[in-house]
């Protein structure tokens, strides 16, 4: 059994009064000086803690310019806002993005190394500046990972992991999630199930992350339909909320592989939203997957609720037929020809697919360029 190490945050409180405890938590911290970063819609609902702290003597400065994933110029210029606002304490609010720009800014504060150095494996040499994560939907698990992602000025995605990303706290409120629209719901819901069937199928699995992992697959499949059809139901949030939290959990010490490395180039290239690449992607690479995954995948068929058959590879199948109309059932479209993504854009698509070899080393199936061309021809 290979060494794993599990690093979380020191506190992380999940639950529906959520926000509320990181309100108090935060009016005891003896901070001062408060650096927010969150979404413009979601003003309205924090207005109420704002002036609790404007009360109570606490500054804050508030950041809503993170639309999608960050540019370095943009990490940057909101680096450079939080430092000219002498913050002695990050927050973020909002969906992953926000999360990992927080995450960023709050390690970067008093760093003086430039960001371009902390690119990569545990290249972050220190965060001195308390960070709390706040997600708004289920899908990412940044609240609790090593993970924060950007894109250079090349318009490739990048990755830093550290144990300094990690927050010193996280809160997880579903409540926060019932005004997420639809689609979002269904691609983000599938991102998180991804993070726990990548883990769980992964050439460095682990005893510990496989029962996290196979319970928040277990949890998102058995109820994200509902909190998509529904979206005012809060067991249905609530438990695809846990999901993702436990697909965050996956993420520093195992990780994710082919799929979220073959939907890199789908983000960079044509700007598709994270999680409706991952989504989409999914079966496809399965059945890639399938001749050296079918043990992995036959138990992950079981947890999602397929009736064990005579073979593992049959069983395996029936999940990868359950997931893919758990997709359809959500509307994620089941072709990149239904985003608008040319067919000769495959062979650039697959070239940069191949330059993720940090998720790629994770794979149970070896890639080479021509098997990336071959999943996105497939997926056409």
């Amino acid at each position: 059994m290979n060494t794993i190490t599990l690093l979380n945050p020191n506190k992380l409180v999940f639950g529906c009064e959520a926000i509320e405890t990181f309100k108090n938590d935060y009016l005891q911290s003896g901070k001062r000086r408060l650096f927010v970063l969150t979404l413009p819609f979601l003003m309205d609902s924090l207005s109420e803690i704002l002036e609790c702290f404007k009360k109570s003597g606490i500054s804050f400065e508030v950041d809503t310019s993170i639309d999608n994933e960050p540019t370095l110029k943009e990490l940057e210029t909101i680096i450079g806002k939080a430092r000219d606002f002498s913050a002695d304490s990050v927050v973020g609010i909002g969906g992953g993005s926000v999360l990992d720009v927080s995450k960023l800014v709050a390690a970067q504060i008093k760093n003086s190394q430039p960001l371009a150095e902390t690119i990569g494996i545990a290249n972050l040499n220190e965060r001195e500046t308390y960070l709390a994560c706040i997600p708004t939907t289920s899908g990412t698990g940044s609240e609790v990972s090593p993970n924060a992602i950007f894109v250079d000025e090349n318009g490739d995605k990048k990755g830093i992991i550290s144990p300094f990303l990690v927050p010193d706290a996280s809160y997880i409120d579903p409540t926060l999630t019932l005004s997420v629209p639809p689609s979002v719901t269904a691609a983000t819901g599938i991102d998180a199930l991804t993070h726990c069937l990548e883990a769980y199928a992964n050439k460095f699995a682990h005893p510990i992350i496989n029962v996290i992992a196979l319970e928040g697959i277990r949890l998102i499949a058995e109820n994200l339909f509902e909190a998509y059809n529904n979206g005012s139901n809060l067991e249905a949030r609530t438990k695809v909320a846990l999901g993702s939290l436990y697909g965050g959990m996956c993420l520093g010490p195992v990780n994710t592989g082919a799929v979220h490395a073959l939907s890199y180039p789908l983000a960079t290239e044509f700007h598709i939203p994270h999680g409706l690449s991952n989504a989409l992607l999914l079966p496809y690479i399965m059945e890639f997957n399938l001749p050296k995954a079918t043990k992995e995948y036959a138990e992950i068929a079981l947890a999602i609720g397929v009736e064990k058959c005579s073979s593992d590879e049959e069983t395996a199948k029936r999940g990868i037929k359950k997931l893919q109309a758990l997709n359809r059932a959500c509307n994620i479209p089941s072709k990149l020809s239904e985003l608008n993504i040319p067919f000769n854009a495959i062979d650039n698509m697959a070239e940069r697919a191949l330059e993720i070899q940090r998720l790629l080393k994770n794979n149970l199936r070896h890639v080479d360029l021509d098997d990336a061309k071959n999943i996105y021809k497939s997926a056409f």
